[in-house]
């Protein structure tokens, strides 16, 4: 029998969150030449879901219609979800479908909508890389994993933003259907089996900008302005008038890192651009924004980006 999929749409929806997993299903549908997959749009009320880009999604059913049992049930993410107020029978909807279905999840910010239900209570997930902090702090027994493309934990199932639903849906055939048909449908639709790396390589999220009062943002901006100079606290201190020990405090407390934190997202800020822009290898650009040696630059990128300087370079060198 076909396995009926239901994504469930909210108003304002992001519309490849929805489109991108239900073509990697039609696909799989065409490489093995049957139909594997039913696949079944689910609003929160009767009648057209607009997204956020302006374009409208007609539901096969809704929240309050849609009584069939499902063998999958994903949230498809939204730029309001973080917020967004669902009736109750949205919630009920939800908690009834996702519990009789074999498996269930998210798509981008769709995780909060599942977490505001309870769905996701001590699971392993992840969600788009700028939100990962905001869902970890809005529900503490969750382990978000921010650079994670996708996550299985039991019946759970979610993914990065947007484009990762193709990824997540893509797994889901491989689950199913098994490696020859998930790796022939990452053909026909072009996009990687196992994509290289996380989701921190896209992430501009922590870089380091001008925070705090007047004397901490000359200081910043000196510091960026002369990132190959060995900057220290005791450096900082003295370009802003002030007792390293006072700076230190000061400058905590406005900025919210300590300065050893910020320098080193502003080196690899620094370092980021340099790579994408100008190519240079990973050795000119340890040296150029203020790294003792290479070692040290491609420790710190894979701590903040998740790849090494040299594969960043090859995928985003422009």
């Amino acid at each position: 029998m076909a396995k009926v999929i239901a994504i469930l749409a909210l108003p304002g929806v992001q519309l490849l969150d929805v489109a991108g997993p239900l073509d990697v299903f039609s696909q799989a549908n065409l490489e093995s030449g049957a139909t594997p997959y039913q696949c079944r749009i689910i609003g929160t009320t009767p009648g057209p879901i607009r997204s956020s880009s302006g374009a409208r999604l007609y539901a096969d059913a809704s929240v309050r219609d849609a009584t069939e049992r499902f063998d999958t049930v994903l949230v498809a993410g939204a730029p309001q979800a973080a917020s967004a107020e669902l009736n109750p029978a949205t919630m009920d909807w939800m908690r009834s479908a996702a519990g009789s279905a074999r498996r269930y999840g998210s798509v981008c910010t769709g995780a909060f909508i599942l977490a505001h239900s309870g769905l996701l209570q001590g699971r392993r997930v992840t969600t788009h890389w700028a939100c990962a902090e905001a869902l970890a702090e809005a529900y503490p027994d969750l382990k978000v994993e921010e650079d994670a493309i996708y996550i299985r934990d039991g019946k759970v199932r979610t993914s990065a933003g947007v484009t990762a639903g193709l990824d997540l849906a893509l797994a889901l055939v491989e689950e199913d259907l098994g490696r020859d048909i998930a790796r022939r449908v990452a053909s026909q639709l072009v996009m990687y089996f196992k994509r290289p790396g996380g989701q921190l390589q896209f992430s501009r999220h922590g870089e380091s900008s001008l925070e705090g009062r007047t004397v901490l943002q000359e200081t910043q901006r000196w510091v960026m302005a002369n990132l190959a100079l060995p900057h220290s606290v005791k450096t900082l201190a003295a370009h802003a008038g002030k007792s390293p020990r006072h700076f230190a405090r000061l400058f905590s407390a406005e900025v919210g890192v300590t300065p050893a934190a910020w320098l080193e997202r502003a080196r690899i800020g620094a370092a980021r651009l340099l790579l994408e822009e100008d190519g240079q290898a990973p050795k000119q650009v340890a040296a150029r924004v203020g790294f003792t040696s290479v070692d040290t630059l491609r420790r710190a990128f894979v701590k903040h980006v998740g790849i090494t300087p040299a594969e960043y370079r090859k995928r985003f060198h422009i």
